[in-house]
């Protein structure tokens, strides 16, 4: 005869409680597929502005000029944008006279603090400390929307400008393939030297000049040339010089450009990083990133560097925008903007930081436009001095599932993984992942 199991009341009401939130999670993950098949796809290409070390909110594009000097420190100011109603932090002019093209989620939260499992839950939608590590979105639109699609482009479907963002393996179990290239250099240089592509010292003459030397001496590929390696090796050849001597080598040539238009982007690496940007979706990359050259990491010295690279991310990011719909590219062209999390909205005055922000993941913003989706709105609030979400908090799985879904990505979609584990796009409301649906309001 069996024995009975008993269980404790407390055991009973755990049980209980966790078969309603099951019950509830279920149902946010029927209501967000259910809005993403409701969604037109959109875009073809997306170019992500990633402010890694995570950019303050307050002091820029949800400022709380009344919350006192403790929390806005000297950036107290704001100013209007070309859309009645909306205000920005007084560091970004150039935005606000772009605002009617973009549109800013004020309540983006998921309450990590830590900078590796913060990016990853931003890149991936995916919680830390599972046991698969997952592959960021720009790795997921390499295979879906590059490889699996029948991508021809000679550049690489998923692209970093101009370092890869380091906190965490961007590939996950995609593997190498779906690596990005990081294309290191300085696109603001004189030469923009791109890994593997255009190497400092080397003229295309001399370049032309090894390929044939190579060739002369394949005595083994000269004698066999329907050898199908030979074919694949020579075809694999053809490709990397395209690269090297080619269109790839011209997507690179920022010189070709107007030297007007690389002077409203900004003489400096990161409006030249979005100059870059704006040719790779041109050639139909499907994903570009740019990592924001130095960070926002500002525990110490945040005003200072606050008032260095706001100019700047603001001026570059401004230009792509207006260029991008100058070109008939945004419709098609999602550009999102963001870091792994924000700053604390009350200022450490104390040493060592002497006037920092420190990490903040409970509230912080996000810049979306292009590709569907709606500019000149604000989604959300964060309260009176932006340390909590006020009203219509948004997850990472609801702004991903949002680029996805306007991409044509179905987010519950099977993911090849090497061991056969049933791997999907985005994380299921189930695992954890929080999720108060997709940002339909501005698509």
């Amino acid at each position: 005869m069996s024995k009975r199991a008993t269980i404790t009341r407390r055991e009973a009401l755990r049980r209980g409680l966790y078969g309603t939130a099951g019950l509830l999670l279920a149902e946010q993950a029927t209501a967000v597929r259910a809005a993403a098949a409701t969604v037109k796809a959109k875009a073809k290409s997306v170019i992500q502005v990633f402010l890694w070390g995570g950019m303050s909110h307050t002091d820029t594009w949800d400022p709380k000029p009344d919350a006192g000097y403790d929390y806005t420190g000297q950036f107290k100011a704001v100013i209007p944008t070309n859309v009645s109603g909306v205000q920005l932090g007084d560091l970004f002019p150039q935005l606000a006279k772009q605002a009617d093209k973009f549109s800013i989620v004020r309540s983006m939260t998921h309450r990590n603090n830590g900078h590796e499992t913060a990016a990853y839950l931003m890149q991936t939608g995916h919680m830390p400390g599972e046991r698969l590590a997952y592959p960021c979105i720009g790795a997921v639109f390499a295979l879906l929307k590059g490889y699996n699609a029948g991508y021809k482009g000679l550049i690489p479907p998923y692209v970093v400008l101009t370092q890869p963002q380091g906190r965490f393996s961007e590939a996950g179990f995609l593997g190498s393939r779906c690596k990005p290239f990081a294309t290191g250099g300085d696109p603001n240089a004189s030469r923009f030297e791109v890994e593997g592509v255009i190497a400092r010292g080397i003229t295309d003459q001399r370049q032309t000049a090894r390929r044939d030397l190579l060739r002369s001496l394949n005595t083994f590929g000269n004698s066999m040339p329907d050898n199908p390696n030979v074919v694949e090796a020579r075809e694999t050849e053809r490709s990397a010089y395209n690269l090297i001597l080619g269109e790839g080598k011209d997507v690179f040539d920022l010189a070709k450009e107007d030297t007007k238009l690389r002077d409203r982007y900004g003489r400096h690496t990161f409006g030249q990083d979005c100059l870059a940007a704006r040719r790779l979706v041109e050639a139909g990359v499907p994903y570009v990133t740019i990592n924001y050259p130095g960070g926002w990491d500002t525990h110490s010295n945040h005003f200072g560097t606050m008032s260095r690279q706001c100019p700047q991310l603001d001026q570059g990011l401004a230009t792509l925008l207006q260029d991008l719909s100058e070109r008939g590219l945004l419709e098609s062209t999602i550009v999102w903007c963001c870091g792994e999390f924000g700053r604390t909205p009350r200022v450490d005055w104390q040493p060592p930081w002497n006037g920092g922000r420190n990490h903040f993941g409970n509230v912080f913003s996000v810049l979306v436009a292009g590709g569907g989706f709606k500019g000149g709105q604000i989604v959300g609030a964060s309260d009176a001095k932006g340390e909590e979400v006020k009203d219509r908090p948004v997850y990472p799985i609801d702004l991903l599932g949002s680029i996805y879904a306007l991409a044509g990505i179905d987010a519950n979609a099977k993911l090849p993984h090497p061991e056969g584990f049933d791997a999907r796009v985005l994380a299921s409301t189930e695992s954890g992942a929080k999720s108060a649906g997709l940002l339909t309001e501005i698509m």
